[in-house]
């Protein structure tokens, strides 16, 4: 492939069975707690990436789905001078529990395919493996490729980040398949970090009609503590506070013992994480006779908009005008486990998978139109093409 339209047909030749690949992921049920659908997955996956002339070693978890890792391209780079491999990265479990797909059907319609998980990111994952079909078949995959897929993305990462580290530190950069942002398909160089705190108050129960002086209620102060976390909201530096769950009490005639609340705390600068795990465990109780048990922390490091990525970024915005469309570049407060890469002082460029919407929602769904030009892009990229 030496030109935009060479690259842009051998796109739109595979598109039939990209979306016929897409249609068999989607229709697997794969929440990150159902360990067999997960592995159901991965195993259609593997299989797909032995038939790309890949190689395919899977992590055997304990509780969770296995982790799969597919080997695309020689060894060692044949380009002069060598460079290291490339990481594609993605994830194969869904926020969406068993028997969804009765609700939500994998169906295309209006110029677009649904169906639960397809934008986040069963999509991406078969654009990447279509691309690597297309460089192997042009004979342009000069440098070792790894493609990461995780299985428990969704719920923090916690089994799979030691591997996605321990193997991003030996890359160059990583590509993440996360969607694009919004219908605009904007690529994504910055996400916010994620912290997750859980506070829990002791209070003192007592009778609420005889006995009420004698009590000290949790749910009380909880309130007042929830009002004092939320403070720490900082719109101008990019940090909000939000208090999504809570719990307390038995009964409505008894001052309340216990009380909890679970805060979701996202960063745009790493160097507000300490900062922040110093303001939640500097609470303390406004009474007395109640007692704070603060837990928790950072769960992902924020992905800052660095010199590499946005040299990846500008690459990818030319070869996107090459193809015939504008490529936008976007922060986002959620987070990926390209933040993770990223912290590694890693080159990342995110959302390099579908473009659509309602990704977690009912409505979650991908634009047809853009598979072909994404895919195109997505193996300009990793063949490091230099397109005329």
């Amino acid at each position: 492939m030496e030109s935009y339209r060479d690259v842009t047909g051998a796109a739109a030749k595979r598109q039939p069975e990209m979306l016929k690949m897409i249609a068999e992921l989607v229709g697997i049920e794969s929440p990150t707690e159902d360990r067999a659908g997960v592995n159901r997955c991965v195993a259609l996956v593997e299989r797909w990436i032995k038939a790309s002339g890949g190689k395919s070693q899977r992590s055997r978890q304990g509780t969770l789905g296995d982790l799969l890792v597919g080997r695309f391209g020689p060894a060692r780079s044949t380009v002069k001078p060598a460079v290291k491999p490339l990481m594609l990265l993605g994830h194969l479990d869904t926020v969406w529990p068993l028997g969804t797909l009765k609700k939500m059907p994998f169906r295309v319609r209006q110029g677009r395919a649904w169906g639960p998980g397809v934008l986040d990111m069963k999509a991406g994952v078969v654009m990447a493996l279509g691309a690597l079909r297309m460089l192997r078949d042009a004979g342009q995959l000069t440098r070792p490729v790894w493609l990461l897929l995780n299985s428990d993305e969704e719920t923090g990462s916690q089994c799979s980040r030691a591997l996605t580290e321990s193997l991003a530190r030996k890359c160059g950069a990583v590509f993440v398949l996360e969607p694009a942002q919004g219908i605009p398909g904007a690529y994504k160089t910055a996400r916010k970090g994620v912290a997750n705190y859980h506070l829990r108050v002791h209070g003192v129960a007592a009778h609420s009609g005889v006995d009420f002086d004698r009590g000290h209620s949790a749910v009380l102060e909880l309130g007042r503590q929830i009002e004092r976390a939320s403070a720490f909201t900082d719109l101008a530096r990019g940090i909000t506070v939000n208090a999504g769950v809570i719990g307390g009490g038995t009964r409505s005639n008894v001052v309340a013992a216990e009380a909890w609340a679970e805060f979701d705390v996202r960063i745009a600068r790493a160097v507000d994480a300490k900062r922040m795990d110093r303001r939640f465990h500097s609470l303390r109780a406004v009474d007395r006779k109640c007692r704070l048990e603060i837990s928790g922390g950072l769960n992902r490091p924020p992905m800052e908009r660095t010199s590499g990525t946005v040299a990846l970024f500008r690459r990818a915005a030319t070869m996107a005008a090459g193809l015939g469309f504008s490529l936008q570049e976007a922060a986002t407060g959620g987070g990926s486990d390209g933040n993770f890469t990223s912290a590694l002082g890693i080159p990342t460029l995110d959302g390099m998978g579908a473009v659509g919407e309602g990704a977690h929602a009912s409505h979650e769904s991908i634009l047809l139109d853009a598979l072909v030009p994404r895919t195109a892009l997505l193996a300009a990229m990793i063949g490091g093409l230099s397109l005329q």
